[in-house]
């Protein structure tokens, strides 16, 4: 399973490389304004900055609704680096672009996924990867995991090679149950990823080791 991190941190995502388990990174406008980045110019800058950092794909989001708008947008963000995915969102217009896109070579993220029948026309339009946002579904009472496990098996029966990107992913068990479900990838900010470190009998025996080496000095 790939690990992306969802940010636009450079320290976050420079953190996260060095761990050496880093695939690539996800953004969005809001995470973009939550860093202060905006203007054109300034926002494609931060992509190259983030590729700068990273060896694989970095999800870049077209920000138009309309065919046109998706169209001008993502044939900018794809040449601007060969890392750039164009995320677009699964609208009737981003379906059509990402056909589109495809056709082209472009490679793309749709996003905003939230039932097996979006993931579906997705992956016959030829995205690269879907997102199934499973922490917006588990505040709705609905289970986001489910539908990871759907989608996984349609993807399974008709041998669709987009990836499965499990987004909105909150905690360390969103992790590892997407790992058991066969997602392909899993993208979030850091916390979760290094709360996997975490155990607490791995701190009582480091503990225990530490004094036992003093023991022996």
């Amino acid at each position: 399973m790939k690990f992306f991190i969802d940010t636009a941190n450079l320290s976050m995502i420079e953190e996260a490389n060095a761990l050496g388990i880093l695939d690539g990174v996800t953004t969005n406008p809001s995470l973009m304004a939550k860093e202060g980045i905006s203007g054109k110019e300034n926002i494609l800058n931060h992509y190259l900055e983030i590729c700068d950092i990273v060896d694989g794909d970095v999800s870049a989001e077209v920000i138009g609704i309309t065919y046109d708008e998706m169209i001008t947008e993502g044939e900018e963000l794809a040449a601007l680096h060969p890392q750039i995915v164009v995320k677009v969102p699964v609208t009737k217009d981003g379906i059509k672009a990402i056909k589109y896109f495809s056709g082209k070579g472009i490679r793309t993220n749709c996003t905003l996924i939230f039932s097996a029948g979006q993931a579906l026309l997705a992956a016959k339009a030829g995205a690269t990867y879907v997102s199934p946002f499973l922490g917006r579904l588990d505040d709705i009472s609905t289970d986001g995991l489910n539908l990871i496990e759907e989608i996984r098996t349609i993807f399974d029966n008709f041998g669709f090679e987009t990836e499965i990107l499990a987004a909105s992913v909150r905690h360390s068990m969103h992790i590892i149950n997407c790992a058991k479900i066969g997602a392909d990838v899993v993208t979030c900010p850091l916390p979760p990823i290094l709360s996997l470190l975490k155990h607490p009998l791995t701190d009582s025996g480091l503990e225990q080791f530490i004094k036992d080496s003093q023991k022996m000095k």
